[in-house]
């Protein structure tokens, strides 16, 4: 390059000059990909960087066995629908991957692959991006990175022994590598329970550390539960609709993900089958001292919570679907055993003692936003958002729990979503383009 194309590339300082586009999408998981197909049907110019690969997330954190939680024909995305010959099976890790790059593919989504982010700020009336490959400037950002960045591991971890193996659902794929022994899972949603049993039926000896949980039959009068809550509208509620505004919102996002797990079978998954097959249930894990678990006392309480949750909403389900002609209002809905506590569940385990050696801390996730240099941060590091329109202009969040509906984490959550904060973003462009014209026009 010559010396005159050289200064044209540089900016002050002499930087490489950043490129541009109107908008930046961070993430081509499935939420940046509907996000990217919504922006490409408004016309409006965009990329969406991605760190890894598409669908990096599946390709690579998560365990050999894994299957969704929602059948496949709930599968869906902006002009994009599940059309294979298993409309009632639950996708692999493989088909998911499948799923989200065919739809790179079929909607001709802009995606620049292998280019991590490395700093949001603002500049001027909107962004710059950095990454590892350059910078961006753009007028907009939407962050589609995910709501599983990083798993959550309490400070207690680092009470453990020395020669307890730790693990995280991101490190561990399947029981072949966990030493020989006894294992810990803490935590007992969606997550925790299908690792106690696949790990359970690998022959180690399993203990579940129980805290707040939400049960879920998974199949509910002949029909799966995801049907039941889709034709319901239980997912279509929105998050400006609770009755008591953000204190119901907030309980609702922190809500972790019910006990159910994806298979042909369509077995229930809960504390029951679990006990049943031999695990161990004990309480929340309170701490770790001197080489001893210790546990809460609360373990009936918090089962009989979730015993209580779940027939609530089964007995919701009955009357919507009375109300709408599904059932036969004279038939009793089914209901289901309530969890079997031991009498006196143990408090305080000798990890040694009891043949522990590995912990696998099934403790739930939240976003990496570490590169974030927007003031949108709660204390906690979740970007502060209304719907997904977060409090910097311009900036948006997709694929967060309950973000503007009950089913927005979910694949099929996505379109919506994306479909509303796309024209939401299409009006900020709008005004920002108009206010520019006007500063214009009263230049003398």
């Amino acid at each position: 390059m010559n010396a005159a194309l050289t200064r044209l590339a540089a900016g002050a300082g002499g930087r490489p000059l950043a490129r541009s586009k109107d908008v930046v999408v961070i993430g081509a998981g499935h939420s940046g990909l509907a996000m990217s197909h919504c922006l490409a049907a408004r016309g409006i110019d965009h990329v969406v960087l991605e760190r890894g690969e598409v669908a990096n997330a599946w390709r690579h954190e998560r365990w050999d066995s894994l299957r969704l939680l929602t059948p496949n024909w709930l599968s869906r995305l902006p002009g994009y629908r599940y059309t294979g010959d298993d409309p009632d099976g639950y996708m692999s890790c493989e088909e998911v991957v499948a799923f989200i790059a065919g739809y790179a593919r079929v909607s001709a989504a802009p995606v620049r692959t292998g280019t991590t982010v490395t700093g949001v700020r603002a500049d001027g009336a909107g962004y710059r991006v950095s990454t590892d490959r350059g910078d961006w400037r753009c007028r907009a950002v939407v962050v589609a990175s995910g709501a599983f960045g990083r798993p959550v591991v309490p400070r207690l971890a680092a009470d453990l022994p020395p020669d307890v193996a730790q693990l995280t659902p991101f490190g561990y794929r399947n029981p072949g590598q966990l030493e020989d022994g006894g294992v810990l899972v803490v935590g007992a949603s969606a997550t925790g329970l299908q690792l106690a049993d696949e790990i359970r039926r690998a022959g180690h000896p399993v203990t579940i550390a129980v805290g707040e949980h939400v049960r879920m039959p998974r199949v509910y009068r002949g029909r799966d539960i995801q049907w039941w809550l889709h034709a319901a509208g239980f997912l279509d509620e929105r998050y400006d609709a609770l009755r008591n505004g953000r204190d119901d919102l907030a309980r609702a996002r922190a809500v972790a993900s019910p006990q159910l797990v994806g298979s042909r079978e369509r077995p229930i998954m809960d504390l029951n089958a679990l006990a049943a097959e031999g695990a161990r249930i004990v309480g929340r894990l309170a701490g770790v001292r001197d080489g001893k678990a210790l546990f809460s006392g609360s373990l009936r309480n918090v089962c009989a919570l979730a015993d209580l949750k779940m027939n609530r909403l089964l007995a919701a389900l009955d009357d919507w679907a009375a109300a709408s002609g599904q059932i036969d209002a004279t038939m009793p809905g089914e209901r289901f055993d309530a969890t079997r506590i031991a009498a006196s569940p143990p408090t305080c385990l000798d990890l040694k003692r009891e043949g522990i050696r590995t912990v696998i801390w099934a403790t739930g996730f939240k976003p990496d936003h570490s590169w974030l240099e927007v003031p949108v941060l709660d204390r906690k590091g979740g970007i502060r958002h209304d719907g997904g329109v977060a409090d910097a202009p311009g900036l948006y969040v997709m694929g967060l729990p309950f973000l503007r509906r009950r089913k927005s984490s979910f694949i099929h959550g996505a379109e919506d979503d994306a479909r509303e904060l796309a024209a939401h973003l299409a009006g900020h462009l709008d005004a920002q383009a108009r206010g520019c014209r006007e500063r214009v026009a009263l230049q003398p």
